[in-house]
């Protein structure tokens, strides 16, 4: 079990899917997040200390998309900012499994404020997911 710090704030994200069992799958196997509790209906995801949890919640309603420098971003989409290594290490890890990507792993806003390595995906529920890392962490909210 992973040991939390609770000095720093952590999130709680509940996120609908259709099939519980294809989460499990996607979730615990292809992103390799820890399971905790579960029922019939829902499942909690260690999500790099945050608290991830997916709902059954058959029905959902179509994604809409903006343009991000020559990409169509999906909207809504959640996701972590990880460090270059790790972004490569999860980018290797997706496509082992032949995850397939809505936005491939690629560099975005290059030589600008916020250059990012960013990379988006669907869960199977249709769940829009994106990975980055920043080229520098203290850009992250750079205006």
């Amino acid at each position: 079990m992973t040991t939390l710090d609770s000095s720093i704030p952590r999130f709680h994200l509940a996120m609908p899917v259709d099939d519980l069992t294809a989460a499990r799958r996607f979730y615990g196997e292809v992103l390799g997040l820890e399971q905790g509790r579960s029922s019939d209906t829902w499942v909690d995801w260690n999500l790099h200390g945050h608290q991830f949890v997916t709902h059954l919640a058959p029905g959902r309603s179509q994604s809409v998309h903006n343009p991000v420098d020559g990409h169509d971003v999906p909207v809504p989409h959640f996701g972590l900012i990880l460090t270059i290594p790790e972004f490569h290490k999860l980018a290797d890890r997706l496509r082992a499994t032949g995850t397939a990507f809505v936005i491939e792993p690629h560099l975005r806003f290059e030589g600008q404020t916020g250059e990012q390595r960013t990379m988006f995906l669907l869960d199977p529920a249709g769940n829009a997911l994106e990975f980055k890392a920043f080229a520098d962490d203290s850009q992250v909210f750079a205006p």
